[in-house]
């Protein structure tokens, strides 16, 4: 464990990322499963139809042939939420809840990481819009759901309009994420290396600190892997970012660990 890591979790000075690896390991329905179910909507082959874009583009497909994401929305909503889904179930949800990071960044839509507050009485206030941000309270954990949250249509980054809309990069939680980083260290978990949405924000982070007078002094940001990536681990160095890669295969097993050593220092 980086000895800097466990000094800015310490002094408060770390805001945690979370990605869909933390989610997956609920057994939550997969992007393929989604896919799918656009295609079947839409009276397409599923197979077939994953051949016609990426997912930002289907969905985009769906939404102008719809004319709307709500169904789909809704759909996500309750196979993301299954009465069968245990949040107790979920050892790294329970750390989570249970650490003392002030704020919580996530991308994913699902809730959770709220539910898994509410299960271990831990007090937050969730930011997925403008409005939201005037509820914020020094003493409540921050939950900022950055590309959206079920309980607002409008909110979730899904389809390709949204997206590029996203990459402008000028929105509320946009610059209050400009602000958080600024003076903070960042830890991403959940995240695949390859993912473009994590890449494109590892991108922005270093654009917004190389025009700050104070670049050199740049808190350090990590992201833990169980997967060795030394391209991977280049590009992200220069970013301003160090990789923690654990030599656990299981990523479950790897992640639960990883946290589980960081918050009880």
């Amino acid at each position: 464990m980086k000895e800097e890591l466990i000094q800015s979790y310490r002094s408060g000075k770390l805001i945690l990322f979370v990605g869909a690896g933390v989610s997956a390991n609920l057994g939550l329905p997969t992007w393929d499963q989604l896919i799918s179910k656009l295609a079947n909507e839409l009276e397409y082959d599923p197979e077939i139809f994953a051949t016609y874009g990426n997912p930002l583009s289907l969905a985009e497909f769906y939404r102008r042939k719809k004319g709307t994401i709500g169904p789909l929305r809704s759909w996500m909503d309750r196979e993301w939420h299954k009465d069968s889904i245990k949040i107790t179930d979920s050892e790294i949800h329970k750390i989570i809840a249970q650490s003392s990071f002030s704020k919580i960044y996530t991308t994913n839509y699902d809730r959770w990481i709220e539910m898994a507050h509410d299960q271990y009485n831990v007090a937050y206030t969730k930011i997925a819009s403008v409005s939201d941000l005037v509820k914020t309270h020094e003493e409540k954990r921050q939950i900022i759901k950055f590309h959206g949250d079920f309980d607002d249509d409008a909110s979730i980054v899904l389809d390709e309009t949204s997206y590029f809309e996203r990459l402008d990069f000028e929105s509320p939680l946009d610059i209050k994420l400009r602000s958080d980083v600024l003076g903070n260290s960042v830890l991403f978990i959940g995240y695949s290396i390859n993912d473009i949405n994590i890449r494109l924000l590892f991108y922005r982070l270093t654009k917004m600190w190389g025009k700050h007078t104070l670049a050199s002094v740049r808190p350090k940001s990590y992201l833990f892997t169980n997967r060795p990536n030394p391209v991977a681990e280049e590009v992200l160095k220069h970013w301003g970012i160090e990789m923690l890669v654990s030599e656990e295969d299981n990523r479950q097993l790897a992640l639960s660990e990883f946290l589980a050593q960081l918050v009880k220092n």
